[in-house]
């Protein structure tokens, strides 16, 4: 019994939702989660996010901030070239993570898998 109420109780946890993941997919597009913080000194946490491939080969990420406010970034070549905010963006890589950084305190985690080009 103990090892079932530590099981559910590690389940639920919060770090488990600061990690990517896919709800659904047509091949193309798709939908999921990413770790994201919309402000500075805010914890990551799960922000509902989707992934669009455009014919010429870039990549939209959209990405629910909650309050209604969606922050969309633009990649060209797997690489961040701006977002809809006219804020400075930059990125970094960490492992398999592509981080990106909106100022003044935006964070996204995006696995750099799915911004590898089809």
């Amino acid at each position: 019994m103990f090892r079932l109420a530590l099981a559910l109780v590690l389940l639920s946890s919060p770090a488990l939702a600061q990690v990517a993941s896919v709800a659904g997919t047509d091949g193309k597009n798709a939908l999921g989660t990413i770790p994201c913080a919309a402000n500075a000194g805010d914890p990551v946490q799960s922000c509902h996010a989707e992934l669009r491939r455009h014919d010429d080969g870039s990549i939209t990420v959209a990405v629910a901030l909650g309050g209604g406010h969606v922050r969309n970034i633009y990649f060209k070549d797997g690489v961040p070239e701006s977002s809809n905010s006219t804020s400075k963006i930059s990125h970094e890589t960490r492992g398999d993570m592509m981080v990106v950084y909106i100022e003044p305190g935006e964070v996204f985690e995006i696995p750099k898998a799915a911004l590898a080009s089809q």
